[in-house]
Protein backbone atom coordinates (compact mmCIF):
# COMPACT_ATOMS: atom_id res chain seq x y z
CA UNK A 1 0.00 0.00 0.00
CA UNK A 2 1.07 3.58 -0.65
CA UNK A 3 2.71 5.26 2.34
CA UNK A 4 0.75 8.47 1.74
CA UNK A 5 -3.04 8.03 1.73
CA UNK A 6 -5.14 10.07 -0.67
CA UNK A 7 -7.69 10.64 2.12
CA UNK A 8 -6.67 10.48 5.78
CA UNK A 9 -9.56 10.56 8.25
CA UNK A 10 -8.23 11.10 11.75
CA UNK A 11 -10.48 10.41 14.76
CA UNK A 12 -13.39 12.50 13.54
CA UNK A 13 -16.61 13.08 15.42
CA UNK A 14 -19.64 14.86 13.98
CA UNK A 15 -23.11 15.80 15.19
CA UNK A 16 -25.73 17.33 12.91
CA UNK A 17 -27.10 20.70 14.06
CA UNK A 18 -30.49 20.36 15.71
CA UNK A 19 -33.62 21.83 14.18
CA UNK A 20 -35.09 22.13 17.68
CA UNK A 21 -33.43 25.21 19.14
CA UNK A 22 -34.50 24.21 22.62
CA UNK A 23 -31.77 21.56 22.71
CA UNK A 24 -28.03 21.93 22.51
CA UNK A 25 -25.98 20.13 19.85
CA UNK A 26 -24.39 18.11 22.63
CA UNK A 27 -27.77 16.48 23.35
CA UNK A 28 -28.08 15.16 19.80
CA UNK A 29 -26.75 11.66 18.99
CA UNK A 30 -23.39 11.68 17.23
CA UNK A 31 -23.56 10.81 13.53
CA UNK A 32 -19.86 9.88 13.62
CA UNK A 33 -17.94 8.79 16.70
CA UNK A 34 -14.14 8.86 16.67
CA UNK A 35 -13.80 7.44 13.14
CA UNK A 36 -10.37 6.90 11.60
CA UNK A 37 -9.80 5.59 8.07
CA UNK A 38 -7.12 5.86 5.42
CA UNK A 39 -8.00 5.55 1.73
CA UNK A 40 -5.16 4.87 -0.65
CA UNK A 41 -4.71 6.22 -4.21
CA UNK A 42 -6.30 3.86 -6.72
CA UNK A 43 -8.22 1.91 -4.08
CA UNK A 44 -11.79 0.68 -4.55
CA UNK A 45 -13.43 0.97 -1.13
CA UNK A 46 -17.02 -0.02 -0.35
CA UNK A 47 -18.64 1.65 2.67
CA UNK A 48 -21.61 -0.42 3.82
CA UNK A 49 -24.29 0.13 6.41
CA UNK A 50 -28.03 0.39 6.88
CA UNK A 51 -29.82 3.76 6.79
CA UNK A 52 -28.63 5.99 9.61
CA UNK A 53 -25.38 4.09 10.20
CA UNK A 54 -23.22 7.11 9.32
CA UNK A 55 -21.86 6.00 5.95
CA UNK A 56 -23.12 8.99 3.95
CA UNK A 57 -22.02 11.38 6.69
CA UNK A 58 -18.54 9.87 6.49
CA UNK A 59 -18.54 10.21 2.69
CA UNK A 60 -19.46 13.90 2.88
CA UNK A 61 -16.45 14.52 5.08
CA UNK A 62 -14.16 13.23 2.34
CA UNK A 63 -14.67 16.25 0.10
CA UNK A 64 -15.40 18.98 2.65
CA UNK A 65 -19.19 18.98 2.28
CA UNK A 66 -19.13 18.44 6.04
CA UNK A 67 -16.42 19.49 8.49
CA UNK A 68 -15.82 17.40 11.64
CA UNK A 69 -16.54 18.77 15.10
CA UNK A 70 -13.30 17.18 16.26
CA UNK A 71 -10.47 15.36 14.52
CA UNK A 72 -9.53 16.22 10.96
CA UNK A 73 -9.69 15.01 7.36
CA UNK A 74 -6.74 15.46 5.03
CA UNK A 75 -7.08 15.11 1.24
CA UNK A 76 -3.67 14.99 -0.43
CA UNK A 77 -2.40 16.66 2.72
CA UNK A 78 -4.97 19.48 2.55
CA UNK A 79 -7.16 19.98 5.64
CA UNK A 80 -10.86 20.06 4.71
CA UNK A 81 -11.52 22.65 7.44
CA UNK A 82 -9.37 25.19 5.56
CA UNK A 83 -11.83 27.08 3.33
CA UNK A 84 -9.03 28.23 1.02
CA UNK A 85 -8.33 24.58 0.11
CA UNK A 86 -11.92 23.38 -0.33
CA UNK A 87 -12.16 24.06 -4.10
CA UNK A 88 -8.96 22.06 -4.70
CA UNK A 89 -10.26 19.27 -2.44
CA UNK A 90 -13.57 19.06 -4.31
CA UNK A 91 -11.80 19.04 -7.66
CA UNK A 92 -9.73 16.11 -6.38
CA UNK A 93 -12.67 14.22 -4.82
CA UNK A 94 -15.84 14.33 -6.90
CA UNK A 95 -19.20 13.06 -5.70
CA UNK A 96 -22.35 11.61 -7.22
CA UNK A 97 -25.57 11.24 -5.24
CA UNK A 98 -28.77 9.20 -5.10
CA UNK A 99 -30.74 11.48 -7.40
CA UNK A 100 -28.82 12.49 -10.54
CA UNK A 101 -31.43 15.17 -11.33
CA UNK A 102 -29.93 17.19 -8.47
CA UNK A 103 -26.61 17.35 -10.35
CA UNK A 104 -27.92 18.00 -13.86
CA UNK A 105 -27.99 21.69 -14.80
CA UNK A 106 -27.92 22.14 -18.58
CA UNK A 107 -30.63 21.34 -21.12
CA UNK A 108 -28.38 19.25 -23.40
CA UNK A 109 -26.22 16.30 -22.33
CA UNK A 110 -22.87 17.54 -23.68
CA UNK A 111 -23.47 21.02 -22.27
CA UNK A 112 -24.08 19.53 -18.86
CA UNK A 113 -20.76 17.66 -18.95
CA UNK A 114 -19.06 20.92 -19.95
CA UNK A 115 -20.76 23.12 -17.36
CA UNK A 116 -18.28 22.85 -14.47
CA UNK A 117 -15.36 23.32 -16.86
CA UNK A 118 -16.90 26.45 -18.37
CA UNK A 119 -17.51 27.89 -14.90
CA UNK A 120 -13.78 27.44 -14.18
CA UNK A 121 -12.91 29.37 -17.32
CA UNK A 122 -11.08 26.63 -19.21
CA UNK A 123 -10.30 27.21 -22.91
CA UNK A 124 -13.02 26.08 -25.32
CA UNK A 125 -10.82 23.52 -27.10
CA UNK A 126 -9.76 21.95 -23.78
CA UNK A 127 -13.40 21.81 -22.63
CA UNK A 128 -14.39 20.03 -25.87
CA UNK A 129 -11.57 17.51 -25.43
CA UNK A 130 -12.44 16.73 -21.83
CA UNK A 131 -16.17 16.49 -22.54
CA UNK A 132 -15.52 13.99 -25.33
CA UNK A 133 -13.24 11.88 -23.16
CA UNK A 134 -15.67 11.91 -20.23
CA UNK A 135 -18.66 10.92 -22.36
CA UNK A 136 -16.66 8.12 -24.00
CA UNK A 137 -15.55 6.83 -20.59
CA UNK A 138 -19.17 6.33 -19.48
CA UNK A 139 -20.57 5.37 -22.91
CA UNK A 140 -22.98 8.26 -23.47
CA UNK A 141 -21.40 9.91 -26.54
CA UNK A 142 -24.39 8.86 -28.63
CA UNK A 143 -26.69 10.79 -26.27
CA UNK A 144 -24.80 14.08 -26.54
CA UNK A 145 -27.54 16.13 -28.18
CA UNK A 146 -30.44 14.83 -26.08
CA UNK A 147 -32.09 16.78 -23.27
CA UNK A 148 -31.31 15.07 -19.93
CA UNK A 149 -34.99 14.57 -19.12
CA UNK A 150 -35.17 12.12 -22.04
CA UNK A 151 -32.61 9.84 -20.39
CA UNK A 152 -33.28 6.78 -18.26
CA UNK A 153 -32.25 6.73 -14.61
CA UNK A 154 -29.10 4.77 -15.37
CA UNK A 155 -28.19 7.12 -18.24
CA UNK A 156 -28.66 10.12 -15.96
CA UNK A 157 -26.24 8.62 -13.46
CA UNK A 158 -23.74 8.09 -16.27
CA UNK A 159 -24.19 11.76 -17.15
CA UNK A 160 -23.58 12.77 -13.53
CA UNK A 161 -20.41 10.65 -13.49
CA UNK A 162 -19.26 12.20 -16.79
CA UNK A 163 -19.68 15.69 -15.33
CA UNK A 164 -17.42 14.73 -12.44
CA UNK A 165 -14.91 12.92 -14.69
CA UNK A 166 -14.49 16.00 -16.85
CA UNK A 167 -12.89 17.74 -13.86
CA UNK A 168 -10.20 15.05 -13.79
CA UNK A 169 -10.64 14.02 -10.14
CA UNK A 170 -8.45 11.45 -8.44
CA UNK A 171 -11.40 10.03 -6.51
CA UNK A 172 -15.12 9.58 -7.10
CA UNK A 173 -17.52 9.02 -4.23
CA UNK A 174 -20.75 7.25 -5.25
CA UNK A 175 -23.12 7.98 -2.36
CA UNK A 176 -26.00 5.48 -2.73
CA UNK A 177 -25.82 6.33 -6.44
CA UNK A 178 -27.71 3.17 -7.45
CA UNK A 179 -30.49 3.27 -4.86
CA UNK A 180 -33.11 4.71 -7.24
CA UNK A 181 -32.25 2.43 -10.15
CA UNK A 182 -33.68 -0.88 -11.34
CA UNK A 183 -31.55 -4.02 -10.73
CA UNK A 184 -30.04 -4.06 -14.24
CA UNK A 185 -29.05 -0.38 -14.07
CA UNK A 186 -27.61 -0.92 -10.59
CA UNK A 187 -25.35 -3.67 -11.90
CA UNK A 188 -24.31 -1.53 -14.88
CA UNK A 189 -23.38 1.49 -12.73
CA UNK A 190 -21.49 -0.73 -10.27
CA UNK A 191 -19.61 -2.32 -13.19
CA UNK A 192 -18.86 1.16 -14.57
CA UNK A 193 -17.36 2.29 -11.25
CA UNK A 194 -15.18 -0.82 -11.21
CA UNK A 195 -14.13 -0.16 -14.81
CA UNK A 196 -13.14 3.45 -13.99
CA UNK A 197 -11.08 2.15 -11.09
CA UNK A 198 -9.36 -0.45 -13.26
CA UNK A 199 -8.90 1.52 -16.49
CA UNK A 200 -8.23 5.04 -15.18
CA UNK A 201 -6.79 4.23 -11.76
CA UNK A 202 -9.45 6.33 -10.05
CA UNK A 203 -9.98 5.90 -6.34
CA UNK A 204 -13.60 4.82 -5.83
CA UNK A 205 -15.54 5.15 -2.58
CA UNK A 206 -18.76 3.23 -3.12
CA UNK A 207 -21.31 3.99 -0.40
CA UNK A 208 -24.17 1.49 -0.33
CA UNK A 209 -26.44 -0.65 1.83
CA UNK A 210 -26.32 -3.50 -0.71
CA UNK A 211 -23.75 -6.22 -0.07
CA UNK A 212 -23.76 -7.39 -3.68
CA UNK A 213 -22.43 -3.99 -4.80
CA UNK A 214 -19.35 -4.47 -2.61
CA UNK A 215 -18.24 -7.75 -4.21
CA UNK A 216 -15.82 -6.04 -6.62
CA UNK A 217 -14.28 -3.76 -3.99
CA UNK A 218 -10.74 -4.28 -2.74
CA UNK A 219 -11.77 -3.40 0.82
CA UNK A 220 -15.06 -3.16 2.68
CA UNK A 221 -15.86 -0.99 5.68
CA UNK A 222 -19.14 -1.52 7.55
CA UNK A 223 -20.60 1.20 9.74
CA UNK A 224 -23.04 1.05 12.62
CA UNK A 225 -24.10 3.89 14.94
CA UNK A 226 -21.46 6.21 13.58
CA UNK A 227 -18.56 3.81 14.03
CA UNK A 228 -16.60 1.41 11.84
CA UNK A 229 -17.48 -2.05 13.15
CA UNK A 230 -16.05 -4.33 10.42
CA UNK A 231 -13.25 -3.91 7.91
CA UNK A 232 -11.59 -6.28 5.46
CA UNK A 233 -11.73 -7.79 2.00
CA UNK A 234 -15.15 -8.81 0.63
CA UNK A 235 -14.17 -12.49 0.89
CA UNK A 236 -13.41 -12.04 4.59
CA UNK A 237 -16.39 -9.85 5.44
CA UNK A 238 -18.97 -11.96 3.60
CA UNK A 239 -18.11 -15.17 5.45
CA UNK A 240 -19.62 -13.86 8.70
CA UNK A 241 -23.25 -13.97 7.62
CA UNK A 242 -24.70 -13.90 11.12
CA UNK A 243 -22.78 -10.74 11.95
CA UNK A 244 -23.99 -9.13 8.73
CA UNK A 245 -27.57 -9.97 9.65
CA UNK A 246 -27.06 -8.42 13.09
CA UNK A 247 -25.97 -5.26 11.30
CA UNK A 248 -29.33 -5.24 9.43
CA UNK A 249 -27.77 -5.93 6.04
CA UNK A 250 -29.65 -8.05 3.51
CA UNK A 251 -27.67 -11.13 2.48
CA UNK A 252 -27.49 -11.53 -1.34
CA UNK A 253 -28.67 -14.86 -2.76
CA UNK A 254 -25.20 -15.91 -4.03
CA UNK A 255 -23.73 -15.43 -0.55
CA UNK A 256 -26.58 -17.44 0.99
CA UNK A 257 -26.02 -20.16 -1.60
CA UNK A 258 -22.30 -20.36 -0.87
CA UNK A 259 -23.03 -20.65 2.85
CA UNK A 260 -25.45 -23.54 2.27
CA UNK A 261 -23.08 -25.34 -0.10
CA UNK A 262 -20.27 -25.11 2.44
CA UNK A 263 -22.61 -26.38 5.15
CA UNK A 264 -23.38 -29.33 2.87
CA UNK A 265 -19.67 -30.16 2.75
CA UNK A 266 -18.66 -28.56 -0.53
CA UNK A 267 -15.29 -26.79 -0.46
CA UNK A 268 -15.55 -23.38 -2.08
CA UNK A 269 -13.04 -20.56 -2.27
CA UNK A 270 -13.70 -17.50 -0.14
CA UNK A 271 -13.51 -15.52 -3.39
CA UNK A 272 -16.72 -17.17 -4.66
CA UNK A 273 -18.98 -14.16 -4.11
CA UNK A 274 -20.96 -14.04 -7.37
CA UNK A 275 -23.02 -16.57 -9.31
CA UNK A 276 -20.34 -16.81 -12.03
CA UNK A 277 -17.61 -17.38 -9.46
CA UNK A 278 -19.67 -20.07 -7.72
CA UNK A 279 -20.24 -21.88 -11.03
CA UNK A 280 -16.50 -21.79 -11.77
CA UNK A 281 -15.75 -23.25 -8.33
CA UNK A 282 -18.27 -26.07 -8.74
CA UNK A 283 -16.99 -26.92 -12.23
CA UNK A 284 -13.43 -26.94 -10.94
Amino acid sequence: MNASPLIDIQQITYTYPLQNKGKSKAQSPKALQNVSLQIQPGEYLAVLGHNGSGKSTLARHCNALLIPDSGRVLVKGLDTSNKADQRAIRDCVGMIFQNPDNQIIATVVEDDVAWALAVRGLPVNLIAERVEQAMNAVSISHLRKLPPHHLSGGQKQRLAIAGVLALRPQCIIADEATSQLDPLSRREITALLHQLNQDLGLTIIHVTHLLEEAALAQRVVIMEQGRIVMEGTPSTIFTDIERLRQLKLAIPEPIELVSRLRAAGLTLSREALTVDAIVREIVR
